[in-house]
């Protein structure tokens, strides 16, 4: 371990101008009067005596212990004071820095009894006790907080973990982040969001200066102490072409062909990914293509298809990395086409051809993912419920069946039962939307469920999360519109259907589409892609863009009695009718037993009559309510209705 440990990697990383030592103590408190109080310590001593230069301090972790926190938390930040002041003594001129703690992950035993919690009221203590103490900081947390590969016990890292310490340290010491670079997401051909502050950003050395030239205005930005860079432009209305122009002690970036307008995340599971070249009108739709300078493309690619083979080391290696996605803006031409979503294509281009401005799409995606992998990991560390989830998910009857088979095939080789894969939660988060958060957006569209469809109440939870938690991400409610699983011959569909319709409910700005009628009994994936993205693209015209377009099918209101029939009334009703022009069918009566009857419905006046069978008490009406369903009721806009429950009383 001393050839292995953090300060030892970073002594090779500073050369022979420093001299590192190593002064920790296993299981030390910062607290004085702690279980284990540091300043008690031999090596505290030691550290004195060696009479640093610069002092990199890591402690906090061990005062997360129920013996320690709860009873003197009020004496952190003085107890902090007394350590650097003690150190400054030794040596006026000492260069100070305080660490924002490592993490501690959801596997750790006191986790959820207090530890969660004190860690982080201490992590958040950090920042304030460098900035009273005119101490420098160094973020230890960011980069391992997306890592929990790297910690067996869930506590101290591995060997990996301790370079990425020494590292991190090393840049705070030396000020040498590699250099001027900008974030993966800007670059020729993209879409800017309009309307909105426009933020170019990115990665220099500490201290260094960055000039971003952008239609005809300049703005110079300083790094901070993490590197970090941003120069942000008052917003504007669509147009373009333009260019941003990045220049840093003689490097240069210049980003070409640049639009303004209307971003929007296209995200989800293989129904989201399912590329127009394999629709049913994919091969028309390329055939007939005419050249759109306005719509942009960018397709964030998987390392590896989810499917049922075993990955080798490499690929093993790089996922645990998050090096799993990758790609680039494109301009609208027949090889990006081709491979990008079906839905998201014929949702933009509709867009697009309705608001004749510029439109970009950014699909990330992975077939088979639950909704889970797509949720950052503070937001479910922090959720009572969730949180569950998090550890030893592939032995977790939270996670599907399904999902956790998939992810033993692709990891059969792994050598660590803390792999990670895209399926796991957290993973597609860290991997991909946590790098978009800063980019803003237009809004979501959303196509997944298939892959949490053994427990739909959970989804419930899982899904509201998971919008309330971009949103805030992102800093500002945008519209998120989602579609309803199709038809197909699984036995938990109509209730997950179901429950999907009723999210709307409880999500604001948001908006259905309903798809059971594209259904096929034995594919996953049907290819009816285009009646999906256009149905898509009206929920946004209408409640995003203010079109005077339909955008939903009959939604269901009341059931009521009328004599000896049942009568059911429908928002978005207008011409009620049926989508094959033949008689209605899909409902069905509950009784008190729980017996499903069989209905015959008809058509009257924009509403739907049952008449009640004799000697029935019936408590519900279902519609559509089978895995795989023709029922077909419709609007005059030819928009259907959803699977839907719906309580009735005699």
């Amino acid at each position: 371990m001393a050839t292995t440990s953090y300060p030892t990697q970073l002594q090779t990383m500073l050369g022979d101008r420093y001299v590192v030592q190593n002064f920790g103590h296993n299981g030390a408190t910062l607290l004085r009067k702690g279980h284990n109080p540091y300043y008690k310590t031999n090596e505290f001593f030691n550290a004195l005596q060696f009479n640093p230069d610069i002092a990199v301090i890591h402690l906090g972790l061990n005062d997360t212990d129920p013996r320690d926190w709860p009873n003197y938390k009020d004496d952190f930040e003085s107890d902090y004071a007394w350590l650097l002041d003690t150190l400054k003594k030794i040596n006026p001129l000492i260069k100070i820095y305080i660490c924002r703690l490592t993490p501690i992950f959801s596997g750790h035993p006191r986790f959820k009894s207090g530890t969660r919690d004190w860690f982080w009221e201490i992590q958040n203590l950090i920042p304030q006790i460098a900035k009273a103490n005119k101490v420098n900081m160094v973020d230890l947390n960011t980069p391992l907080y997306k890592r929990p590969d790297l910690f067996a016990d869930n506590l101290h890292p591995n060997v990996e973990g301790a370079s990425i310490i020494a590292s991190t340290v090393y840049k705070a010491i030396s000020k040498n982040f590699g250099g001027l670079h900008v974030a993966s997401v800007f670059a020729d051909n993209m879409v800017l969001q309009r309307e909105r502050p426009i933020a170019i950003y990115g990665i220099a050395n500490a201290g260094d200066l960055v000039t971003v030239n952008f239609n005809g205005k300049k703005i110079i930005a300083a790094t901070n102490e993490y590197g970090q860079w941003k120069a942000v432009f008052p917003s504007r209305k669509y147009g373009g072409p333009y260019q941003i122009k990045i220049e840093c002690n003689g490097l240069n970036i210049l980003l070409k062909n640049i639009l303004i307008g209307d971003v929007w995340l296209c995200s989800g599971q293989s129904n989201m990914e399912f590329p127009l070249k394999n629709a049913a009108t994919g091969s028309e739709e390329l055939k007939t293509m005419k050249e759109n300078d306005f719509l942009r493309l960018f397709k964030l690619n998987s390392l590896r298809e989810t499917d049922n083979t075993s990955w080798d080391s490499l690929t093993l290696i790089k996922t645990n990395e998050l090096n799993f996605f990758s790609g680039q803006w494109k301009t609208y031409n027949k090889n990006a086409v081709e491979s990008f979503s079906a839905v998201a294509y014929y949702f933009g281009k509709k867009i697009q051809e309705q608001e004749n401005i510029p439109i970009g799409l950014i699909q990330i995606d992975v077939g088979g993912s639950p909704i889970e992998s797509w949720i950052d990991r503070y937001t479910m560390e922090h959720d009572n419920l969730l949180v569950d989830m998090l550890n030893n998910w592939r032995k977790s009857d939270f996670i599907m069946p399904w999902v956790r088979e998939r992810a033993d095939t692709n990891l059969k080789y792994a050598s660590s039962s803390k792999q990670r894969h895209p399926y796991e939660p957290c993973y597609n988060y860290d991997a991909a939307i946590d790098s978009l958060t800063l980019f803003p957006i237009k809004g979501v569209i959303w196509y997944q469920g298939e892959s949490n469809t053994h427990n739909a109440e959970l989804y419930q939870h899982l899904f509201t999360t998971l919008v309330s938690s971009w949103r805030q991400e992102w800093g500002y409610n945008f519209p998120f519109y989602y579609v309803q699983l199709s038809s197909l011959d699984r036995p938990s569909w109509p209730d997950f259907r179901n429950e999907q319709r009723l999210l709307r409910q409880e999500v604001s700005n948001s908006g259905m589409v309903v798809s059971l009628d594209l259904g096929d009994s034995l594919n996953v994936h049907p290819t009816k892609k285009k009646p999906v993205g256009d149905r898509l693209a009206r929920l946004a015209l209408h409640y995003t863009y203010h079109k005077n377009i339909a955008a939903n099918g009959p939604e269901p209101l009341t059931a009521t009695q009328a004599k000896k029939n049942i009568i059911i009334s429908f928002a978005f009703a207008a011409g009620l009718s049926t989508s094959d022009k033949k008689p209605l069918i899909g409902f069905e009566l509950v009784n008190e037993k729980g017996i499903y009857i069989n209905a015959n419905a008809i058509i009257k006046n924009d509403k739907v009559v049952i008449a009640i069978p004799k000697d029935e008490k019936i408590e519900k009406i279902v519609y559509a309510w089978r895995p795989f369903t023709r029922a077909n009721l419709i609007n005059e806009d030819g928009l259907p209705a959803s699977t839907f429950s719906i309580k009735f009383k005699q």
